[in-house]
């Protein structure tokens, strides 16, 4: 069981709806981290921005970007996640990918496809939530509009690290501070939240804000960084367990089935 776990997160401003020129952007990014990185996180749809034109865009799983994720974890000796459009049985979904050094792979589809943006017209929703066991952590991987859903990512396995890749704008940015905060407090988790930069082709600007909390909602990274950045920090179990075990707030959660 590994005490620590060393993350890159990549946040970045993307370029509309070109994959090539995304994964060329990712590569450079990644070929700088340390090789000490366990986990690297990148954005929602990182190939292509939050694009709703899954018809042109889309790739089937087993498609270049998987590849080309695969040989990034082979190369860094590192698991990588973030969001792809993928298409599947005439469906399209915003898919998560959490691919392992080895080149296996786990699969979450986003489960709340964001209505004002007409997501849900184009994106077939998911409907099981993926808990990723990794050297010794368990890591829950949620995508965007997932994060204003407390009971989705509520901690009912004890997982260890709550991770949200996004394309969050500018304009609600407040709540994207607040909530990623709010969902580390009470899930006594880590939570890590990964956004973009820029302007995509639909005039929407990004301004960031990637940022790490540990299980009392103090901040591990540097506030309102809104440039493009790769940052690495390292989060450590030991401390997470101590605070658990002294305050077992956890312990008095609320126990339910979700429907």
């Amino acid at each position: 069981m590994s005490e620590k776990l060393n993350i890159a997160f990549v946040q970045a401003n993307l370029v509309w709806e070109n994959s090539e020129a995304n994964r060329d952007l990712f590569s450079k990014e990644i070929d700088k981290i340390a090789a000490s990185t366990d986990l690297i996180i990148l954005p929602e749809m990182f190939t292509t921005g939050f694009s709703m034109n899954a018809e042109e865009l889309a790739e089937p799983t087993e498609g270049p970007t998987l590849q080309w994720l695969r040989e990034k974890a082979k190369l860094k000796n590192a698991a990588i996640t973030g969001s792809v459009i993928i298409t599947e049985n005439a469906n399209y979904y915003n898919r998560l990918f959490f691919v392992f050094p080895d080149g296996s792979y786990k699969l979450y589809d986003k489960r709340h496809t964001f209505t004002l943006a007409k997501e849900d017209l184009t994106y077939t929703a998911g409907t099981e939530r993926l808990i990723v066991e990794y050297k010794g952590w368990k890591i829950c991987p949620l995508v965007c509009y997932d994060l204003r859903f407390p009971v989705w990512a509520r901690n009912t396995e004890d997982y260890d690290l709550l991770i949200y890749v996004a394309n969050w704008p500018e304009k609600r940015v407040n709540a994207w501070d607040a909530l990623l905060k709010a969902r580390a407090i009470e899930n006594m988790s880590y939570c890590i939240g990964l956004n973009r930069t820029g302007k995509d082709g639909d005039g929407y600007i990004y301004n960031g804000h990637s940022a790490a909390y540990d299980c009392l909602g103090n901040e591990l990274t540097e506030l309102n960084l809104e440039k493009e950045f790769t940052k690495e920090i390292s989060l450590e179990k030991e401390s997470l367990y101590e605070t658990r075990a002294k305050l077992k707030f956890l312990q008095d959660r609320d126990r339910f089935n979700l429907y």
